[in-house]
């Protein structure tokens, strides 16, 4: 599961490709995202524009691993991960679901 975005870094002038998963970091992943990456820089980047970004961000992650899978690739990318407690801003929680449901939704 996985949703892709991709944005023009106006100030690096660079594409960002961005993955968000919503389980694990696998090693696999890197690869995936190694692939977008490389596909961006040679059907979108330009002369003048720097190597395009690619952001992982999952729901945990293994930092171990993580730098482990990082350092086999040779294209800028990075991983993070994310809380789902933390996107929800404080005075939004009483009209949005719980984040039980969202992640049951999610399952």
């Amino acid at each position: 599961q996985f949703i892709d975005e991709l944005f023009y870094n106006i100030a690096l002038h660079c594409y960002v490709v961005i993955e968000v998963k919503t389980r694990a970091f696998e090693p696999g992943d890197m690869g995936q995202l190694g692939t977008y990456v490389a596909a961006v820089d040679g059907i979108l980047k330009r002369d003048g524009d720097t190597p395009t970004i690619g952001l992982l961000i999952c729901k945990t992650k293994d930092a171990v691993l993580a730098r482990y899978a990082l350092n086999s690739v040779n294209v800028p990318i990075g991983v993070s991960e994310y809380e789902l407690s933390k996107l929800i801003p404080e005075n939004f929680k009483q009209s949005m679901p719980t984040i039980e449901e969202i992640e049951q939704e999610l399952n």
